[in-house]
């Protein structure tokens, strides 16, 4: 398709803000592309082949290039156009997200769905809920918050986070709503291989009392495993995460409860298991939501399926 150097140089005098790339125009642009011809192109959008080649000419129009050289049998495109034709199909794409978008908004379901979680409960169940996540709402924007214990609930309570998980507790408040998930965390006691305690075949309470304790920042109550084995006074450093405790214990600085998975992924073999009656200590895990905002259907499906059994 030849356009004229006068017409070209009137698109070209057209400022920007003029311009209005239809998807009408960009859609019959790549899709003669594809077909090869413009006569194809109108038969796959059921229309016209003028009413396709008129939306192609304006497009050359307004982009002020040629799209197109026509061959003997089919269209080719130009070096312009073959440039340009990945650009037109960003556009289609982004429109086609816009529209569905649009849509969700529509029926009420989010746009955004925020999981706080503590990084010691992350057992395959998880994974493959987040593929499900992934594979059912592709254009979902989903954001994982680590955080441990209270720290999650003051994330649903806010409204920061849609939907939390962490340790079991004794009680919540009023404005929590909860549910336990099938799956359980499995905590361990870990020290360094070249630690003294990792040479004692049996630990006891009072062996773990004479060495420094690792434990998270963020605990106030009893909301760990090991919590029955701190001794008051006793010397500790904390690390707001079990990521940052696991890393304290492979340098040697004192013994910590570590939840197993945790230490399968990320220790490398540097953490020896303690043995000590009663451990290791299976704890459940709740899944819970705030009754002060309401379940959009995004994340009532996410809990549904947290709620069921791999």
């Amino acid at each position: 398709m030849i356009i004229g150097k006068a017409v070209i140089k009137k698109s070209a005098a057209i400022g920007k803000s003029d311009m209005n790339h239809s998807p009408e125009s960009l859609q019959a642009f790549a899709l003669a592309a594809s077909c090869g011809s413009l006569s194809a192109a109108a038969r796959r959008l059921g229309k016209s082949q003028s009413t396709v080649s008129g939306a192609v000419a304006r497009l050359e129009l307004d982009l002020g290039v040629q799209l197109f050289e026509r061959g003997p049998r089919q269209l080719i495109l130009s070096e312009a156009g073959a440039n340009l034709l990945i650009y037109a199909k960003e556009v289609l794409a982004a429109s086609d997200r816009l529209t569905r978008h649009a849509a969700r908004m529509a029926s009420g379901q989010e746009t955004r769905l925020t999981l706080a979680l503590s990084d010691a409960y992350q057992p395959k169940q998880y994974e493959a809920r987040l593929l499900e996540l992934d594979q059912r709402f592709p254009d979902l924007q989903f954001e994982c918050l680590l955080a441990e214990h209270t720290d999650v609930l003051d994330l649903v309570c806010q409204g920061r986070a849609h939907l939390g998980l962490l340790a079991a507790q004794p009680t919540y408040s009023g404005d929590i709503a909860y549910a336990r998930v099938p799956a359980s965390a499995e905590f361990g006691l870990f020290v360094a291989r070249s630690h003294p305690l990792a040479a004692l075949q049996t630990v006891a309470i009072e062996d773990l009392a004479r060495w420094r304790a690792l434990r998270l920042s963020s605990v106030t109550t009893s909301d760990t495993p090991s919590d029955e084995l701190f001794v008051s006074g006793a010397r500790c450093w904390t690390a707001p995460d079990y990521l940052l405790l696991l890393e304290m214990a492979v340098l040697g600085f004192g013994w910590a409860a570590l939840p197993r998975q945790l230490v399968t992924w990320y220790d490398s073999g540097q953490l020896q298991e303690l043995q000590l009656p009663g451990w290791p200590k299976h704890v459940p895990v709740d899944v819970v939501w705030s009754r002060q905002h309401e379940l959009r259907p995004v994340a009532a499906w996410l809990l549904d399926r947290l709620l069921e059994s791999v």
